[in-house]
């Protein structure tokens, strides 16, 4: 896909001295050619020859962007290299939440990567753009053997306009509501489970002991992670984005009663546009109750989270790990939800077939265990293989209880998502990932909490019309 060979009249002068010479394997150089971001890729194919002793180069994009991350990466991809000098392999970190963003740059440029770890939800959009190559998905997916991998996360990659796997499952986590158990004691509350609950903790926590706050409300616009909690809480009162019929669903009394509860409990929040970077750090130091995050903080929770500007935060609590409830599982009104993520490895269409022998490698033994133990907690394996090595990667889960961990490690399981409603077809599995991808939920949130330019009934209104067009847009091609 990006092979060093780029003057093709340099190449024809080339092979008139190379006559003599065995000619090497023609090398298929495929150019994309993008109209518009939600248009499907068209592909030309122009048969060049490489030059003599020039390496394959595969562009690996990784959302795992934290600096000792990325160095894992690196050693892994080390290894590889080590053992096929002929391959060289670019380690690239991205920002999660501009993923959408940095592929329609690289169509329009016409240079995409060869593999990009993102979360499913991005899959089903790309699929739906033809940007997926599924018959390289599926020949990883066969190679590792279909049998280790947990059916789970198989289901939710397979494409169900084609059936086939249009990405390679790597690793996951789960949601939930971690509380201060001491203070919900201290206060008589119940565990955070119910919404009335959760309004109850949100209205007595504040000035209990230290805490300055209930929680920590994602609000941010250009974050994805209000999506990801607000998800939850629409789920756990049936409210989804299309209905059985295909229609489009953004603004029924379901909906808007999901907004409203959300963004009250601005009322008991830490003030600002807040990420999980506050959030997390918010809870550490005793000035909050309750937290949304997934299981990556699970060690934070023990020795602090790393800082924007380097260190960790020094965790005001004495044993805050063993004080910390865990609550998966949300009770609307209307029903319940658990909400979790997969991430997956997607296979550009045009990468160099080396990119399936890559993923492979980072899916393989030690090299997997070494990614895991990266953050343990929130890099659930989704091979049956490796789980018993994983369970050994971190000392940290002596500290939670047996029943938490066994919720962690059957998590694939139980979790729900937007995107896996049984009867989404496509292209409606396609404008769900759009919705996350464009950030709409966010900017919603923002506009009814902090801004106060919208309500929870104009900006479902608002969403309505936005993901309408989505879908009328995906129609069309």
């Amino acid at each position: 896909m990006k092979k060093l060979a780029t003057l093709l009249s340099a190449l024809v002068v080339l092979s008139m001295v190379l006559a003599a010479c065995a000619t090497p394997t023609p090398q298929v150089i495929k150019e994309t050619v993008v109209v518009k971001e939600t248009v499907p890729v068209t592909v030309k194919e122009t048969v060049v020859v490489p030059a003599a002793g020039e390496k394959t180069v595969i562009e690996f994009w990784t959302t795992d962007n934290e600096e000792e991350r990325v160095t894992v990466y690196e050693e892994v991809a080390a290894r590889f290299m080590a053992e096929h000098p002929d391959i060289e392999i670019r380690i690239v970190p991205i920002d999660e939440a501009t993923i959408s963003q940095r592929i329609a740059t690289a169509l329009a440029a016409n240079r995409l990567p060869d593999i990009v770890r993102m979360g499913v939800e991005r899959v089903a959009a790309f699929a739906a753009d033809g940007i997926l190559d599924e018959d390289a998905a599926e020949a990883v997916i066969k190679s590792i053997g279909e049998d280790d991998f947990r059916a789970g996360p198989l289901q939710m990659v397979t494409d169900p306009s084609t059936g086939k796997y249009a990405a390679v499952p790597f690793d996951g986590w789960i949601q939930a509501i971690w509380y201060r158990m001491d203070m919900f004691e201290a206060a008589g509350l119940n565990p955070p489970v119910s919404w009335d609950d959760i309004n109850a903790a949100c209205d007595a926590l504040p000035g209990t002991g230290n805490l300055l706050y209930a929680l920590t409300l994602p609000t941010d616009p250009g974050q994805n992670y209000p999506h990801q909690v607000f998800e939850q809480v629409a789920m756990s009162n049936n409210a989804w984005p299309f209905d059985e019929e295909g229609n489009v669903t953004m603004n029924t009394p379901e909906m808007v009663e999901a907004l409203k509860f959300y963004t009250d409990l601005q009322r008991c929040a830490m003030p600002g546009p807040q990420y999980w970077r506050g959030a997390r750090e918010s809870y550490e130091l005793d000035q909050s109750g309750m937290l949304f995050y997934s299981t990556y903080i699970m060690d934070d929770l023990v020795e602090g989270s790393g800082t924007e500007g380097g260190g960790k935060v020094e965790i005001a609590v004495e044993d805050l790990a063993l004080k910390t409830g865990f609550a998966p599982q949300m009770v609307g009104p209307n029903g319940s939800a658990s909400y979790g993520q997969l991430v997956t490895l997607g296979i550009m269409k045009g990468a160099d077939p080396e990119a399936q022998e890559v993923i492979k490698w980072f899916l393989t033994g030690q090299n997997y265990q070494d990614i895991l133990a990266l953050a343990p907690f929130g890099k659930v394996p989704v091979l049956k293989s490796a789980v018993d090595g994983w369970k050994d990667l971190s000392p940290f889960f002596q500290h939670y209880s047996d029943e938490t961990l066994d919720q962690i490690a059957n998590g694939y399981e139980s979790m729900q998502r937007w995107l896996f409603r049984p009867d989404y077809d496509a292209t409606e599995r396609a404008v769900v990932g759009d919705i996350e991808g464009r950030l709409l939920i966010p900017q919603a949130i923002s506009a009814i909490a902090l801004e106060g330019t919208m309500t929870p009934e104009t900006a479902a209104e608002w969403l309505q019309e936005q993901v309408e067009a989505m879908l009328a847009e995906r129609q069309a091609e």
